[in-house]
């Protein structure tokens, strides 16, 4: 018995010195990490909207009815930003969507639309496809959005020959259809919740 309470004291003692310790490092790296993220977050946004001088974040709105009769299902959009150029003026948005539909499990990117509906680009946060296959979206899908003002994307596998039409990457369709999925799903948000700026809020 004396043996069996000494064990359960040693096993408590160890418990509650690693709590502590984890404690401390949660507490020293909490700030360094949090630092990093905005970092991370504000370039994404200047990658998608490299002339606003200014972004700030507004509250997402619940998602548009006939959200899951689009399509959208397995999306959803995490974040909204406003970009405002050096006067002020609101200039478009930055909308972070995240879709499950990946083929190596969810991809979040950001999309940077312009007031017109004009897809300014895209900048991929969070992606873990096939290596050679589906993580060339970064240099495959992602140049294929740029300044393209559509109400819808597609994608082909025999080669765009209008606007809306994306070129899938060989080998990778589950990725590439994520991808406008997703970007489908954000330019439907901005139709629906953002267009017209703060008249439409």
């Amino acid at each position: 018995m004396k043996e069996m309470m000494k064990n359960t004291g040693i096993m408590v003692a160890i418990t509650l010195i690693a709590g502590l310790l984890l404690g401390i490092v949660y507490q020293v790296t909490k700030e360094p990490i949090a630092v990093q993220e905005a970092k991370a977050k504000e370039a994404a946004c200047q990658e998608v909207f490299q002339d606003a001088s200014s972004f700030a974040m507004i509250g997402v709105e619940a998602l548009p009815a006939g959200w899951n009769e689009e399509g959208y299902a397995q999306e959803s959009v995490d974040e909204v930003m406003e970009a405002k150029d050096a006067s002020g003026e609101l200039i478009g948005y930055v909308i972070t969507v995240t879709t499950k539909e990946g083929y190596g499990g969810d991809i979040q990117f950001s999309i940077g639309v312009r007031m017109d509906g004009t897809v300014n680009g895209i900048s991929i946060l969070s992606i873990s496809e096939t290596a050679g296959l589906g993580m060339q979206a970064e240099e495959v899908l992602k140049p294929q959005f740029a300044d393209k003002n559509v109400e819808k994307f597609e994608y082909t596998k025999n080669g765009a020959t209008s606007e809306n039409q994306v070129d899938a990457i060989s080998g990778a369709t589950i990725t590439t259809n994520a991808v406008t999925n997703g970007v489908n799903a954000g330019l439907y948000y901005f139709q629906t919740q953002l267009k017209g700026g703060s008249e439409n809020e």
